[in-house]
């Protein structure tokens, strides 16, 4: 079975949204950008999202949770 259909279809729009609102990021969030990632459906904007979140991770602006 893939792993998308284990999962809810959460744009990466969506899923940065969520994760700028709540200040953090967690499992459920980083499981549905890895399974975007696996499907190789992503568009340069969604690339860009992600990076803006990591960079944020770096310099603190967002927490990771478990």
């Amino acid at each position: 079975m893939r792993l998308s259909a284990l999962l809810p279809q959460n744009s990466v729009a969506e899923v940065f949204g969520q994760v700028w609102k709540s200040g953090g990021m967690s499992a459920a969030d980083r499981e549905c950008l890895m399974s975007a990632f696996l499907e190789e459906s992503l568009s340069e904007e969604d690339y860009a999202t992600i990076d803006r979140m990591i960079h944020a991770v770096r310099r603190g602006w967002l927490q990771i949770w478990d």
